[in-house]
Formats: C-alpha cells, structure tokens, sequence
C-alpha cells in the first residue's frame, strides 16, 4: 500500500530527529486517532510538540521520497509539514467521500500554515483523483504560500490537473513570478495553447514597457512557428543575456528552416549554448537568483 510506505517513511524521518517527548507525543497522536475530534486537535498542536525546524534530508532520504512518489521532493518541509502530513494519511475515515470531508473541514478553519501543509501534502494522500477541485482551488489563490505548495516542487499538478488548470496554474506562476523551473513535469505538459498565452502575457508585458522571466519561452519553444520569430529576434536583440540564451535555445529546439536561419546570423549565441553551459534550468536558477 502506497499510503503505509509513506507513513513509514515520514515517520522514520521524524523518528531520527525528533526529541523523546516530541517522538512520544507524535506515537500517542497516531495510536488515538480514533475520531475526527482527535485528529483535528493533534493536526492544530502537532507544531508546539514536534516543532518547526527544516528536516534538513540527507541525499539517500531524498532519493528514498523519489522512489516511494516520483516527484516528491520534501528537501523544503520541516519537522511541522512532515508529522501533519502523517496525521493526514492517519484521518479516521470509512469512504473516499468522508475523507474528502475531512479535508474540507480542516481547510476551512486551517491558519496559512496549515493549508499550505494540506496542499504539499497533496500527492501522498488517498484517492488522489478526488483532490482536483481543492488543487485548482491553491492554484486561484492569493496566498503566495499556498499557491508555492501546490504548484512548486509538488507532482499533484503535473498528475492529475486537467490542462486548463495546469494553464492557468503556470500563466498565474508567471504573473507572480514564481520560479517555473520549481514546477514538478514543467516539459511534459507544454501544449499550443499554453504557448499562445504566453505569447499573448508577453506582448502585454513589453506593450507596458515591462520584462517577464525568460523561462516562459520554455514552454514556447516546444510549439515555436513563424507567427513567434518576431518574438524570438527581439530577445536575440535583447541586452538581458538571460533572454539572448533563451531564444537561442528556442531556435536550436526548432526545425524550422528561419530558426537555423537566425541562428546563422548570431553564431556566438549558438556557440554558448551548444557547449552545454546553458539550459533551461541554469537560465531559471539565474533569473530568480537576485
């Protein structure tokens, strides 16, 4: 059962770090859930008993979260995040329909933190597929805390959105410029339609006279046509390097004929991105390094 390797895991990481009270407290918690009650009362103390401190994963736990859910990453969670997210694959239920419930009473009188547990929890709990309205909900957010939960370093999206909210989930990353290299399967679900958003966001964006992060053209590259060269020769012309890189990656991802074209015309910026300096990552890490 996916659920109780996940227990397992999560509980032995807290196990090797937690203090005998807190470790004592914790067992207590999860040997008593036996009503709802219960479980809303250790979700809401779990913190003042376990604490708040990063977990600090080592490189083989890290790997070890990979291997149990591919793209769970929880090299960001503390020791708060880890002991909730136990409880919540603890919730006493009978039916898919009572656990979602559960979830829906927790979420309405949760404070900032735990909600953003709740939503980076998400691709560990049960019946996943039932989630979707709630992860489309952390996408429509105002908190930047909770839309990070669900949309950076999480799997759920990438699983289970359906492309319109995927779409809206990486245009409102942009908007708010959150680092879209964080999104879990960012280059599995590019489409033509997210494209053409993008597009369209940057034209508003450069009509405003204002810049957006390169890593949009990313997503466009995938789906570049002639109707983009415009847009691709303007960032080769661009004095933000970042952005130079960026449409050079597009051109040398592209078949078409004016790519190779263009990319003839700038030779040096073929030359740094075909020695391996340069790549989609490396142009996200640096956009959001200052």
């Amino acid at each position: 059962m996916p659920s109780e390797s996940y227990q397992n895991y999560l509980l032995t990481i807290l196990a090797a770090r937690l203090p005998e009270a807190g470790l004592a407290w914790l067992q207590n918690q999860l040997a008593g859930l036996a009503s709802e009650k219960a479980f809303y009362l250790a979700f809401s103390m779990a913190p003042r008993f376990v604490g708040k401190i990063p977990l600090s994963l080592t490189a083989a736990e890290l790997e070890q979260a990979q291997q149990l859910r591919p793209g769970f990453q929880p090299a960001s969670w503390t020791m708060e995040q880890a002991a909730r997210t136990l409880l919540l694959l603890r919730a006493p239920h009978q039916t898919p329909a009572d656990y979602t419930a559960i979830l829906n009473r927790l979420a309405s009188a949760a404070d900032l933190c735990e909600v953003a547990t709740l939503y980076a929890a998400l691709p560990l709990l049960p019946y996943p597929e039932t989630h979707v309205k709630r992860a489309a909900e952390g996408v429509r957010t105002t908190m930047t805390q909770v839309f990070d939960a669900v949309a950076l370093n999480n799997p759920y999206p990438h699983d289970y959105l359906p492309t319109e909210a995927w779409n809206q989930m990486i245009l409102k990353a942009v908007f708010n410029v959150r680092p879209l290299h964080r999104i879990y399967g960012l280059d599995h679900r590019h489409n033509a339609a997210l494209a053409q958003m993008l597009v369209d966001y940057a034209h508003e964006r450069w009509a405003a006279g204002r810049t957006l992060t390169p890593e949009v053209w990313r997503l466009v590259s995938p789906h570049l046509t002639l109707q983009y060269m415009p847009d691709i020769q303007r960032l080769l012309l661009s004095a933000n390097t970042l952005e130079k890189q960026a449409a050079a990656l597009a051109l040398i991802e592209s078949d078409l004929p004016m790519a190779r074209e263009l990319l003839r015309q700038h030779p040096e910026m073929k030359d740094s991105i075909t020695d391996g300096a340069c790549t989609w990552q490396s142009i996200g890490e640096k956009a959001y390094a200052s």
